[in-house]
């Protein structure tokens, strides 16, 4: 008898957040892979608020999840048949094999993931795209000087965390902007931001006039909407702007209005700039071997909030993160069966 794969489809395009009619709960019989192939088997998927990008039909940097397809996503899991001469049974890897208890791969876009070196979850947040993006997008993009002030919106989500990290180690004022009294606690004793600013607490500006009184001359922006527009008021001269995520416009059912401070970056002849991880593509060894020595010595640490569950319980988790529930990386663990 065939093993069964239960998975989750994109059954609607959302409006505003995802509900349960959003989705299609299908199960299929798991193919034997041909050559060149292999099987895994899910032990943890990454939930990302990219991924809300991907279910509407709009262009962007990749094509939307069509109409009744697996839902995309990033996951980690341990290759259970193989007929590919590169991934043997029992190896774990990570992929985007989507949200389902099993996938087919041809290796394309693969990463092994040693136990031995670090836990497996850590492959889907620091050691993975989660890291690079917070990686590549602080040092290539965002440029950060030692002494300079680096600003984080979304500070203790994953990449969040991991940029404040970074900037720390590299000589840097670190201010992290995140929601709830608990978050920012955790920004200053335990990632180690210099300061922390509850946007709950609706003052903003007046939190980055007090912690950044001279200015930012780095902003990682993972939010967007009014927190951006409050930082862009108070750049320095040659500040940079690195635009990783929106996830505060995500579910919008307008569309959203263009910051009002632009002008912002003409008078301090600052820049805005875009990233994408998937442009690093080339240097993700590079990228994963510094950020597994940070790692090990302690500069960076890793935080995942890991939920047990089934892939049917992937809908529910996936509104953790608009609702600023996860602190670090949001992971739906899947239960063996």
């Amino acid at each position: 008898m065939a093993i069964q794969n239960r998975q989750i489809r994109l059954g609607a395009r959302p409006v505003g957040l995802p509900t349960g009619d959003d989705w299609q709960h299908t199960t299929e019989d798991v193919p034997e892979p041909g050559d060149g192939r292999f099987v895994v088997r899910t032990e943890y998927v990454s939930l990302d608020p990219a991924m809300r990008g991907w279910m509407n039909d709009a262009r962007s940097y990749i094509r939307p999840v069509g109409i009744g397809e697996v839902m995309r996503a990033g996951a980690l899991g341990r290759v259970t048949a193989s007929n590919h001469p590169d991934f043997a049974v029992g190896d774990h890897v990570t992929g985007t094999f989507g949200v389902q208890e099993y996938a087919v791969s041809d290796g394309r876009g693969v990463i092994r993931a040693d136990p031995a070196r670090a836990p497996l979850p850590t492959y889907l947040g620091v050691l993975g795209l989660t890291g690079l993006t917070a990686y590549f997008g602080l040092l290539d993009v965002g440029k950060p000087r030692e002494g300079e002030t680096v600003v984080v919106s979304g500070a203790a989500g994953a990449v969040g965390s991991v940029v404040g990290q970074i900037a720390k180690h590299l000589g840097c004022r670190v201010v992290g902007i995140a929601g709830g009294p608990e978050k920012c606690r955790l920004l200053t004793e335990e990632f180690g931001f210099d300061a922390a600013i509850d946007y709950r607490s609706g003052d903003v500006r007046g939190g980055l006039r007090e912690h950044a009184p001279d200015g930012v001359d780095v902003y990682f922006d993972n939010v967007g909407g009014e927190i951006l527009d409050h930082v862009l008021a108070r750049l320095r001269l040659g500040a940079r702007v690195v635009l990783c995520g929106a996830i505060s416009q995500y579910n919008a059912t307008d569309r959203p209005a263009g910051p009002a401070n632009y002008l912002s970056l003409l008078v301090n002849r600052a820049s805005m700039t875009g990233m994408l991880v998937f442009d690093y593509e080339k240097r993700y060894a590079e990228g994963m071997s510094v950020l597994a020595d940070w790692l090990a010595a302690g500069v960076v640490t890793a935080r995942e909030h890991v939920v047990d569950g089934t892939v049917d319980d992937f809908p529910e988790v996936f509104l953790k993160l608009f609702a600023g529930e996860n602190t670090g990386k949001l992971l739906l663990r899947l239960a063996d069966r």
